[in-house]
C-alpha cells in the first residue's frame, strides 16, 4: 500500500456509483439537494468532454413516499413492488435535474443474465457504448423488479464494477457513507487511519474491510473491496470516497488525494477476458495450493490438475469457475473438464489425465491460460 500521485486528467470515461444512503435522508426519502449537487457535477464533467455513467441505488427508497411507507419492507415481493414504483420516481427526478443542466439521460436496467451469456454481454456493451457516443449519460440500476436470486447481481457496488469493465471505463468512483478504506473501523477505533492507495487486493485488505455499512444500503465495505477486485482486474482504477462532500467527484477527477484509490492492474484484456471478469458468474470453485497460486499470479500460467486440492460445486466442461487460494478468489476461467472429472484428476500430473479419464482426457490443462484471468 503506497501513497502515489493521481494523474486522472486524461481519464475520459468515468463511472460514478451512488448508494441509497448518499441520495436519501435518514427517513429513507430522497434527498433532492444531494441529488442536484451530484447531477450538477456530472453535467459539468460531461461538458468538459468526459463520458459520464451513473450507477444509482435508491429505487426502493424512492418508492416509500408514493406508497406512504416509512421503512423498507423485508419480503422480496414488497421490495419488488416498491422498486417498480420507485424506479420511475427516481428516473424522473434525475431526468428533470439533468435537463436543467442541458444533459440527456437514458435509463438502463441490468440483471446478471444480461452479462452471464457472452452474446448478451456484448449486446449490453454495444448499447451502452452507443449511448455514450451519442452524448447521452446512462443511468444504470439493477432490474430489481424482475431479478430473482439466480440472476441478481447482488448490489450496486458489484454492478458498477461490472459496468466499468463492460464499457472499458478509465475510472470508477464509489460514493459511500464512509470516505475510504481505513486501517480499522473508524466508528469504533479513534486511531484508525485512511489508506490512501491500495496496490494489491490481498486477504489482509478483505480482513480490515470488516462489515461496515449503513442501515439504508445493502453493501458494506466488504462488497466495495469485491467491486475493486473486479474493476482493477479489468484495468480500471477505482476510488472509494464520501458521497456527502460537495464537489467530491470533480476533486477526484482533478487528481486530489481524497478517499482510497485501488490501482488498476494495467494489463489490457481482450473482450473474452473482460467478460470473464466483469460479467460472468462462477458455477463452482477450484481450491489450489500455493505453488499453483504463484504460477497463475506471477507467471500467467494455465491451471494444471497437479495444483488443485479440492473441487466445490457441480459444473460441466465449458462452465466458468473461480480459482481459490487461502479463501480468496485469485482467478476466474472456463473449465475444460466437469467437476466430476476434475475430482478424479486433481493432484495428478497432466500426463496422467488420459490414464484416468480415457478418451475424455484430451486437455493437459484444467483451464488454459487463454481462458483464465487473474483477479489480483
Amino acid at each position: 500500500m503506497n501513497s502515489t500521485s493521481r494523474d486522472f486528467g486524461q481519464k475520459k470515461r468515468i463511472v460514478v456509483k451512488v448508494g441509497s444512503s448518499t441520495i436519501s435522508h435518514a427517513t429513507g426519502k430522497l434527498n433532492y439537494q444531494r441529488m442536484e449537487h451530484l447531477v450538477r457535477e456530472l453535467a459539468d464533467l460531461q461538458n468538459q468532454g468526459k463520458q459520464m455513467i451513473l450507477v444509482s441505488s435508491g429505487a426502493t427508497n424512492a418508492g416509500l413516499a408514493p406508497l406512504h411507507m416509512d421503512h423498507r419492507p423485508r419480503s422480496i415481493r414488497e421490495k419488488q413492488a416498491l422498486a417498480a414504483v420507485g424506479q420511475g420516481v427516481l428516473m424522473h427526478t434525475y431526468e428533470r435535474f439533468f435537463r436543467e443542466y442541458g444533459q440527456v439521460v437514458g435509463q438502463v436496467l441490468l440483471t446478471r443474465m444480461d452479462s452471464q451469456d457472452r452474446s448478451k454481454f456484448m449486446n449490453s456493451r454495444n448499447a451502452l457504448l452507443t449511448l455514450l457516443d451519442m452524448g447521452v449519460i446512462p443511468i444504470i440500476n439493477e432490474n430489481d423488479v424482475v431479478a430473482v436470486d439466480e440472476y441478481k447481481i447482488g448490489d450496486n457496488d458489484t454492478l458498477s464494477a461490472m459496468v466499468s469493465g463492460l464499457v472499458d471505463a478509465d475510472l470508477l468512483i464509489l460514493l459511500s457513507d464512509i470516505d475510504g478504506l481505513y486501517t480499522d473501523n473508524p466508528r469504533t477505533h479513534a486511531d484508525a487511519k485512511i489508506i490512501p492507495v491500495v496496490d494489491n487486493i490481498d486477504k489482509h485488505i478483505y480482513e480490515i474491510a470488516g462489515d461496515a455499512g449503513s442501515s439504508m444500503g445493502t453493501g458494506g465495505m466488504y462488497t466495495k473491496i469485491q467491486a475493486a477486485s473486479i474493476a482493477t482486474a479489468a484495468d480500471v482504477d477505482m476510488v472509494i470516497a464520501s458521497g456527502s462532500e460537495d464537489g467530491i467527484i470533480s476533486r477526484i477527477c482533478a487528481g486530489e488525494e481524497v478517499g482510497t484509490l485501488f490501482k488498476a492492474k494495467e494489463t489490457p484484456l481482450h473482450s473474452k477476458k473482460r467478460w470473464l471478469v466483469s460479467g460472468s458468474k462462477a458455477q463452482g470453485r477450484l481450491i489450489v495450493d500455493e505453488g499453483c497460486r504463484n504460477a497463475i499470479i506471477d507467471r500467467g500460467s494455465s491451471l494444471l490438475p497437479v495444483g488443485i486440492t479440492a473441487v466445490e460445486g457441480i459444473f460441466d466442461e465449458g462452465d466458468i469457475v473461480s480459482v481459490v487460494y487461502d479463501g480468496l478468489t485469485i482467478a476466474k476461467g472456463i473449465s475444460n473438464y466437469s467437476s466430476v472429472n476434475i475430482n478424479a484428476i486433481k493432484g495428478l500430473q497432466s500426463a496422467d489425465i488420459p490414464k484416468v479419464l480415457g478418451h475424455n482426457g484430451i486437455y493437459e490443462e484444467v483451464i488454459h491460460r487463454d481462458n483464465l484471468v487473474a483477479m489480483y
